[in-house]
């Protein structure tokens, strides 16, 4: 009863202070003479500036506080009356003031559901996060960003819960899909090529989960405990090039403690780093449940509580306007949440361009997600050219990973419930996380369609036996393998049930097998040099069949490269141990991923920018200048294989002495390059320099320590194809230094 009766009360208020709901769905505001921040011609600090000075209290509190757009009958809720169903959340509109309501709708890969998912909310899927991030292509992100904010924009919403740069600290993080690998510097730029993608939709984009969320175990009340400065140079340092490529209209903080304090009440991450460091202009959003106070959360930087009611009380309704009144919360700090919010909706569109549903044109985007998986799969072994499979192949074995139905998907509230439905429904979990969803996209139909000469038969695995007895009476094999993952728990490092054991059996029979993978991050391989070719697909989304079967076929070459390392053992990790509860002490600091294994001298099964293609690559000509003391690399790069691909030339940079860092190289840029045949081109990266910086907490500066780097061209992290060296002066940036035109 305490819970329905203070959820009442909060409908009320929100109800009393926005007015009655428009009845129409993507009306147009009236403007005029009454509404001079109308006028697009002003900068939105002006014209948020002018809104808020005509708001009454209850005004501002109504933008503060954001309901789930979806019924709970658990909690006995039902969503507004303006909500869309089966929506993430609703902030009611404000019509007196011409004011639209945020129709926000969870995402990651696309429009996703929840509650249920009606016909009519069945939206196309983007291969996951990671699969992005493993192009290395900003331009292939942007594509897929402004598909999925097209389609969000022609469902009605203008919020859209995408952007997530947590980087991969625990290879078991159930939520690692939905993310962009291990680098910060890869991680930011292509999150924030896709989250510029979405806003050019006119709708807002959060980046999330800030900060240091990551792993699920534990996820509502676990306590993160990293060095500041370990964090100014990992975590924070992705979501830093994220906000600076994209200039996202919101910021979600995290469920879990940093330091001891909740994300959503630390001042440090949303006061000091956003706002006063970074300068970020934007509104902090709580993710949902992730609110634990209304003192404490308001005065720390939170502008909007949402998705009442996840919290255990609607901190930002009732009990926020009682602090308001007392004092407790200065009513400077309600104007300046309500100033930012409204900010975000005028720099972002949602005040000029309304948003209204309209038809999507579903086949135009299935293209893009096709070409996203394309561009992300990483070939990760292919020994004796077993890829692509040969034109006169005959006798073809397709065994494993409900090929003949679809392919996987990642599970929580980034699941896009696809056009057609689910490919395999019923497997558990059937409730949340789950359900478990294949796209309807079978690999093994395009298989048979791009291999119209060959007998290609199928075997869907239950049965290791019988599936090698196929194999063994196959030209060739394609196994497909799959790990699902998901938000609120943490898998472990390796395939589900016993898939291991089928591809042994698989694999002694015929060792001629190519093992696709879709998994939600890294697993390990006991199987790995006993199989001729490894492709890792990911989650590839609502076209994912047809972009297998093209990349196993040659009609696409794989130029996907790992965004994050695959370990070749457990005891290869900072922590082996499994997810715990309560503290989680990061005592590697920044030392992620690559940066660890290099520091530790030891070898992953695959490391991180690892790629093969069906064509080879040559690399020379490697230059490096410190103009103005930021590093300039040049070199060239040449197909001297048969066919045309994509090569993903990284540069990585190195003191050779004199700098504390966390690890021996570290990822300065790298270039997508596209080859013909016989081609060559030069590609150039300049190097940010706060890549050859350490950070000083207590100054709050960027520290380059003069001297000579190494600069190194390579095509992964164990690569290295050419090194030279370059003189460095030593340099201080200040806390809030960003590149322009000029550096």
């Amino acid at each position: 009863m305490k819970f329905r009766a203070s959820l009442a009360s909060a409908l009320l208020l929100a109800t009393a202070a926005a007015g009655p709901v428009v009845a129409q769905h993507g009306a147009r505001q009236r403007s005029g003479p009454a509404h001079p921040w109308m006028n697009a011609a002003l900068s939105p600090d002006a014209r948020a500036a002018m809104v808020v000075r005509e708001m009454t209290r209850d005004e501002k509190l109504t933008l503060v506080f954001g309901w789930f757009g979806t019924d709970f009958p658990a909690k006995q809720f039902k969503a507004p009356a303006g909500a869309l169903p089966g929506s993430a959340g609703y902030v009611p509109p404000i019509p007196r003031l011409g004011i639209p309501a945020q129709w926000q709708t969870d995402a990651g890969v696309g429009v996703a559901t929840q509650g249920g998912a009606p016909k009519k909310r069945e939206r196309t899927s983007l291969p996951s996060g990671i699969a992005t991030a493993a192009s290395w292509d900003p331009d292939n992100a942007y594509r897929g960003g402004a598909m999925i904010g097209d389609e969000a924009r022609r469902s009605g919403f203008n919020v859209m819960l995408a952007g997530g740069v947590n980087l991969l600290r625990e290879p078991r993080n159930g939520r690692n899909f939905e993310y962009a690998g291990e680098d910060p510097l890869l991680a930011g730029t292509m999150v924030g090529a896709q989250i510029r993608g979405i806003q050019s939709n006119h709708i807002i984009s959060t980046i999330k989960h800030y900060a240091i969320n990551d792993q699920e175990t534990d996820r509502n009340a676990g306590n993160s405990v990293i060095d500041p400065a370990a964090a100014r140079v990992s975590d924070l340092l992705a979501f830093q090039f994220g906000i600076e490529r994209s200039d996202p209209g919101s910021v979600m903080c995290s469920y879990n403690k940093v330091n001891g304090t909740y994300a959503c009440e630390n001042r440090f991450l949303m006061n000091d780093v956003l706002r006063r460091d970074w300068k970020w202009p934007g509104y902090v959003m709580s993710d949902w449940g992730a609110t634990h106070s209304t003192v404490g959360a308001a005065n720390a930087g939170l502008e909007q509580e949402s998705g009442n009611p996840f919290d255990d009380q609607p901190y930002f309704g009732a009990p926020l306007r009682a602090a308001v009144q007392s004092g407790a919360v200065p009513e400077t700090r309600l104007t300046e949440m309500a100033s930012r919010i409204l900010r975000s909706m005028f720099a972002h569109g949602l005040f000029d361009h309304p948003v209204a549903e309209q038809r999507i044109d579903m086949a135009a985007h299935a293209d893009v997600t096709r070409a996203d998986a394309e561009a992300g799969a990483v070939l990760l072994r292919n020994e004796n050219a077993l890829l692509p499979i040969a034109s006169g192949t005959r006798h073809i074995a397709v065994i494993g990973g409900h090929a003949d139905k679809g392919v996987l998907a990642g599970g929580g509230s980034s699941l896009v419930y696809p056009v057609g439905g689910n490919g395999v429904p019923g497997l558990m979990p059937k409730e949340w996380p789950g359900p478990v969803m294949y796209h309807p996209s079978a690999p093994l139909d395009a298989i048979r369609r791009l291999a119209p000469g060959a007998t290609v038969r199928f075997a869907d695995g239950s049965d290791p036996a019988a599936a090698a007895r196929l194999a063994a009476d196959s030209d060739v094999v394609v196994l497909f393998a799959t790990q699902w993952a998901g938000e609120s728990f943490d898998p472990a490092l390796r395939l589900d049930a016993n898939q291991d054991a089928l591809i042994d059996a698989v694999a002694a029979a015929n060792p001629r097998t190519a093992v696709v993978l879709e998994t939600g991050g890294p697993v390990l391989m006991p199987w790995a040099n006993r199989v001729g070719a490894i492709l890792e697909a990911w989650y590839p989304g609502t076209s994912g069949g047809e972009a297998i079967a093209n990349l196993l076929f040659g009609r696409v070459n794989p130029s996907g490269h790992l965004p994050a390392t695959f370990p070749a053992s457990l005891d290869q990790l900072p922590h082996p141990e499994t997810p715990h509860n309560g503290d989680v002490r990061y005592t590697e600091g920044a030392t992620i991923g690559y940066k660890w294994f290099d520091a530790q001298g030891a070898r992953p099964l695959f490391p991180f920018g690892h790629g093969l293609s069906y064509t080879r690559f040559g690399y020379d000509g490697l230059t490096a200048q410190a103009a103005n003391g930021t590093v300039v690399a040049r070199f060239r790069v040449s197909n001297v294989g048969p066919v045309a691909g994509q090569a993903v030339p990284q540069i990585y940079v190195a003191p050779v002495a004199g700098s504390a860092w966390e690890a021996p190289k570290r990822l300065g840029g790298w270039k997508k390059l596209p080859l013909a045949p016989g081609a060559s081109a030069y590609g150039e990266v300049t190097v940010d320099p706060r890549l050859l910086a350490t950070w000083n907490e207590a100054r709050r500066e960027w520290r380059i320590a003069g001297g000579t780097y190494r600069v190194m061209l390579a095509a992964s992290a164990t690569d290295i194809q050419q090194t030279v060296t370059v003189r460095v002066p030593a340099r201080t940036l200040p806390v809030g230094w960003r590149p322009t035109a000029a550096n």
